[in-house]
């Protein structure tokens, strides 16, 4: 070996010397985790749930900030301006990070370039709701309803751009029907609208759902998976009704491009330890979220489909913004 291979060697070995000491010191601070929407949607619920675990597992405080508004975008751009260091971190559904691409002429960050992934944390399955008010009870007497009254239904949903709003769209597509969106600043005021019947119907998570559903504040008429959900087992798929039909996404967490993949891969092995902690698996069942760990690599994969997905799906119905 010469000289300059020599060097070269002991070079790479320091380097990958600090990236290991980095990843052993971080975090080293208080972790900001922003939730782009208020307290009671899907991420707002999944998050609650798992970050405290984090905190038991990496010895330091993950803190939940919930900055709401414009369908999401402004917490997204706070942690896309961010210095990327891992103590700036976004929760999101992989759905609503990258569906506003497709809505707004101008954001001030692209998802797939200036985000990357750390570990998607649950599942999310929606469900067709109503107000108990309505007198539908199926999903095809909802379906011929809206039909006969075309833009009268009001569908509330947590923001432009959001999951439900996709899903309410995808399911207008599906379905050959047209409702009228009424947008909210996020999952928890969209459920407090049709609890009060200020909407008469929500594509919405489950966990958004269940507990009002089981005291029958909202009707459920069917699930956005392809089979039955355990703890919904009395209510029939939408694909039971329009074949083919599934919509789910990922709960999951984003850093600022640039950081450390050091710091990326700790952080993506803690959430596989949390993910599989008894308490959480109960906590997320209880809430009809299923855990989900993948390594970045999948999660960025999912993003780039789901990108062109929606993308389509938005381009094929004209939905765009200012």
């Amino acid at each position: 070996m010469n000289i300059n291979q020599s060097l070269a060697a002991i070079f790479a070995g320091l380097i990958c010397a600090s990236g290991t000491a980095w990843s052993q010191a971080y975090p080293a601070k208080i972790v900001r985790v922003i939730v782009p929407f208020p307290p009671g949607g899907a991420n707002d619920i999944t998050a609650r749930i798992i970050m405290p675990k984090i905190s038991e597992l990496m010895g330091q405080s993950f803190i939940i900030e919930n900055r709401a508004g414009a369908g999401g975008t402004i917490g997204t751009t706070l942690v896309a301006q961010s210095k990327p260091d891992g103590y700036n971190l976004l929760i999101q559904t992989v759905a609503s990070h990258v569906a506003n691409a497709h809505l707004y002429k101008k954001l001030p960050y692209e998802a797939l370039r200036d985000f990357t992934g750390v570990s998607p944390m649950a599942r999310v399955v929606s469900v067709l709701t109503v107000h108990p008010a309505m007198p539908t009870r199926s999903v095809k007497e909802f379906i011929a309803l809206a039909k006969q009254k075309p833009n009268e239904i009001l569908h509330g949903h947590s923001g432009v751009g959001s999951f439900t709003h996709m899903n309410g769209v995808l399911f207008e597509s599906r379905a050959g029907i047209r409702l009228t969106h009424v947008p909210f600043k996020g999952g928890g005021p969209a459920v407090i609208a049709l609890v009060s019947g200020e909407t008469q119907t929500q594509v919405a998570a489950i966990s958004e759902l269940i507990q009002h559903i089981k005291s029958n504040r909202v009707r459920a008429l069917g699930v956005t998976a392809a089979e039955r959900v355990v703890q919904l087992p009395d209510v029939p798929t939408i694909a039971d009704t329009i074949p083919g039909y599934e919509s789910s996404t990922w709960v999951s967490t984003f850093a600022p491009a640039g950081t450390p993949k050091a710091i990326i891969d700790r952080l993506n092995a803690e959430y596989g330890k949390a993910i599989r902690d008894a308490d959480v698996i109960t906590k997320l069942a209880a809430q009809t979220l299923d855990p989900a760990h993948r390594p970045p690599e999948d999660l960025m994969q999912r993003m780039k489909a789901d990108y062109e997905t929606i993308g389509k799906l938005f381009r094929d119905l004209g939905a765009k913004l200012d």
